[in-house]
């Protein structure tokens, strides 16, 4: 559903094109320095305007409503809104009959029977992901002395960072998008946290990066790159009595539990599916393949602005790991 976590718990709300969107917190500590300044940065890292991100610029002025007292948390559930102030639904009436391909229209028109809201994709909306970044920068306080490190290591099949803008140039001019991998390394990771099996640090960490749209793959450490290693080279060798390990292939973790060393985690992000260049994709209302063009204002590499989210989603899933063993500690 809408709801995450057991102790750090989340809930997010609202739609594209209505009043509002925003997120609901339960379970933060009470006492913690929080004001709107706390915000700024990381909602700027997620803010479009620079080449490859979509036209539609909103003001993302944080409102914080309940939970905040002088400056600090009070221990109550704390909403954060963001008005929808930039709005043109009328570019999304004709994905009705005409669904993007690889987008929710569809799937949403099915589970929901036609009553969903699909303009600018609803509930389906990476705008919903101000919920996300919001509740990340809280999850980042009760973090502390945790160190989060992000960044692009692959666009478009291009490994290379100082040739990222001219990939990002073809693609706009094509009409086209384009997705990659984002690396997310967290530093001082307290050892121990995570539980075996269903709740194991890989669980809940894949769990919400899976809920951003347009994540399609999530590894650890090596990950899939360590096929070619044998388990005499893939083994982490432990080196001092703190834990540390030699290599850290297994980014991290072992047995579902955070071992001490960084944390390592890798996302594929897919090419955004809203392009400007033409498709033949079946017409519901006509019941045959044709041409559709898609409106509207879209970011032709939304992994650009996805990159504060990933790490959002990795600080809230540490967050709830972090408050459930400091638990089980007192």
């Amino acid at each position: 559903m809408n709801h995450f976590g057991r102790l750090f718990q989340m809930t997010l709300f609202g739609e594209s094109h209505g009043s509002s969107v925003g997120v609901v917190l339960d379970g933060v500590p009470a006492g913690l320095p929080l004001t709107e300044k706390d915000f700024q940065a990381d909602l700027l890292r997620r803010k479009s305007g620079g080449l490859g991100t979509t036209p539609r610029i909103e003001a993302d002025e944080i409102l914080l409503e309940t939970g905040i007292f002088e400056g600090k948390t009070t221990g109550a559930p704390i909403m954060i809104r963001f008005l929808n102030q930039n709005t043109r639904s009328k570019d999304y009436t004709q994905l009705l009959a005409h669904p993007r391909p690889s987008h929710a229209d569809y799937v949403a028109n099915v589970k929901y029977q036609g009553f969903q809201d699909y303009r600018g994709g609803g509930a389906f909306s990476g705008r919903l992901t101000l919920g996300l970044v919001s509740a990340g920068v809280i999850a980042k306080k009760i973090l502390n002395k945790y160190v989060f490190s992000t960044t692009i290591i692959n666009l478009g099949g291009n490994t290379v960072p100082s040739e990222f803008d001219k990939v990002l140039r073809d693609v706009v001019l094509e009409k086209d998008s384009i997705g990659g991998i984002v690396e997310i390394r967290v530093a001082n990771v307290l050892a121990g946290l995570g539980e075996p099996y269903f709740d194991s640090l890989e669980s809940t960490i894949s769990h919400l990066l899976f809920s951003v749209g347009g994540v399609k793959g999530v590894s650890f450490g090596a990950g899939f790159s360590g096929v070619t290693l044998k388990g005499s080279a893939f083994n982490d060798l432990i080196i001092d009595a703190s834990g540390k390990t030699k290599t850290n292939h297994n980014g991290g973790i072992n047995g579902g539990i955070s071992n001490g060393n960084e944390l390592i985690v890798s996302v594929f992000v897919k090419p955004t599916p809203s392009i400007g260049k033409p498709q033949q994709t079946f017409n519901f209302q006509s019941n045959q393949i044709e041409e559709l063009v898609i409106e509207g204002r879209h970011d032709a590499a939304i992994i650009l602005r996805a990159q504060v989210v990933l790490e959002a989603c990795v600080a809230i899933a540490l967050a709830d790991a972090y408050l459930i063993h400091k638990a089980y500690k007192d």
